[in-house]
């Protein structure tokens, strides 16, 4: 996709949309069919190139997947039944496709080569690859299996009790899918709690799980049983929108049926300890996953600290948080994200280096940022999403209360995880 020119100096964002898919719960939804006996029907699917990175890597495994849309029926092949592919998993730009896949793959007696864009050949890997070594797992890739692309022999696997060294969803996951095929039982403990996706799908699929603060356990030899999965709202999504209705004046906006996982709702907690004017209505839960519809009034807003248990909470939503707090009044301090490193891009250095191309007011420290609010009013300039998704709808929602043109360069990263995120936001804009 060309440059494109976004629209500036919005005066009123108003109306009514229903948020896309989880895009963490659709992956874990189409790993799990393809290993439960039996058919699986999600609906709310998310779309976006990474979550169709996932389907096709099952396809080559084997698994028959038809999807429509939103729409997706899995027939599952059993814990044992993947077929060793003809080709190479090229799992694109997905991080969470990549390693929980190793994982899944580690215990399943067939051979296997995982390979990804260029973004994830510079993601580490041996967070996932030294713990699944431990539970026996035979591994190689670049530095000793670091890097991408990872061939993967699966065998016999041992449960083991790992202390892992960092808050990630994605690491837990890929050793609790490992465990799956473990003998005995595999414990996973974090120094703080990641987003708990796996944890809850694996009992919508029938699977035992154990918990115990920080602490998640599974039993190997489980047997998974199809089911049906309606995919809440992602409130990763939904983060930009939620920004957007704060900083652009005159607005409300109502996001319906959104995904309130308690481990994923820090930027919740962000915008009501700013100040922002949020009502949470419509309270219930589908497939063990909470949800709710969010309403944003445009608010007046107070700079924060954001830094600790908090951080594994709102990982994602940093970029947007971070436009957010140019827009209060004080100061903004993150801390304790080093994490931002190792996305898609290293989003401390990308979002400090686009946000200032706008005239904000912001630095980049060792493990986060400083920003101070409402410095001067955004201005107009040539901005870059990096191809990370993230940074896009960020810049994108930037440009709503900039007063100068801004023009987008690599708009088609978006398409990762909100596909009609610009006609979301025209809808806003023109008043649904």
């Amino acid at each position: 996709m060309k440059n494109i020119q976004l629209r500036t100096n919005i005066d009123r964002l108003s109306g009514v949309i229903s948020i896309p898919g989880d895009k963490s719960i659709s992956h874990r939804a189409v790993m799990l069919g393809a290993v439960a006996n039996g058919r699986t029907v999600v609906e709310n699917f998310l779309p976006g190139d990474d979550c169709l990175s996932t389907i096709s890597c099952f396809k080559k495994l084997g698994v028959s997947i038809i999807q429509k849309e939103e729409f997706v029926e899995i027939e599952g092949r059993g814990i044992d039944g993947l077929q060793e592919p003809v080709e190479i998993l090229d799992t694109g730009n997905s991080g969470t496709t990549t390693r929980l896949l190793v994982g899944l793959l580690s215990g399943i007696p067939l051979h296997s080569c995982v390979i990804g864009d260029e973004s994830i050949a510079k993601r580490p890997m041996k967070r996932v690859t030294v713990p699944l070594r431990q539970m026996g797992a035979k591994i190689d890739g670049r530095e000793n299996g670091n890097f991408t692309p990872l061939a993967i022999r699966g065998g016999s696997l041992t449960g083991i009790d790992y202390q892992s060294p960092i808050a990630s969803a994605q690491v837990k996951s890929s050793i609790l899918l490992a465990g799956l095929h473990a003998t005995g039982t595999t414990v996973v403990t974090e120094p703080h709690k990641s987003r708990d996706h796996t944890e809850r799908m694996l009992r919508a699929f029938g699977c035992e799980v154990e918990e115990d603060g920080f602490t998640v356990k599974i039993r190997g030899g489980q047997t998974l049983k199809g089911t049906h999965i309606q995919v809440p709202g992602d409130i990763s999504s939904a983060a930009f929108f939620l920004v957007a209705g704060a900083i652009v004046p005159n607005s409300k906006i109502t996001l319906k049926n959104v995904g309130m996982n308690p481990t994923r709702t820090g930027i919740i907690d962000i915008l009501l300890k700013m100040g922002a004017k949020l009502d949470i209505e419509n309270e219930r839960f589908v497939n063990n996953e909470p949800l709710a519809d969010l309403t944003i009034q445009t608010s007046e807003l107070t700079g924060v600290q954001i830094d600790g248990k908090l951080i594994p909470r709102l990982i994602d939503e940093i970029p947007i948080i971070a436009l957010l707090a140019t827009q209060a009044k004080g100061k903004t301090v993150i801390k304790d994200a080093s994490e931002l490193k190792v996305k898609e891009t290293n989003r401390i250095e990308t979002v400090v280096g686009e946000l200032s191309k706008l005239g904000a007011v912001i630095e980049s420290t060792d493990d986060g940022m400083i920003i101070t609010g409402q410095q001067n009013k955004l201005t107009g300039g040539h901005v870059n999403s990096h191809g990370d998704h993230r940074i896009g709808m960020m810049l994108a929602v930037a440009a709503c209360v900039a007063s100068g043109e801004v023009t987008l360069e690599s708009p088609e990263s978006i398409s990762v995880s909100y596909p009609n995120f610009f006609s979301h936001l025209n809808l806003l804009i023109e008043g649904n």
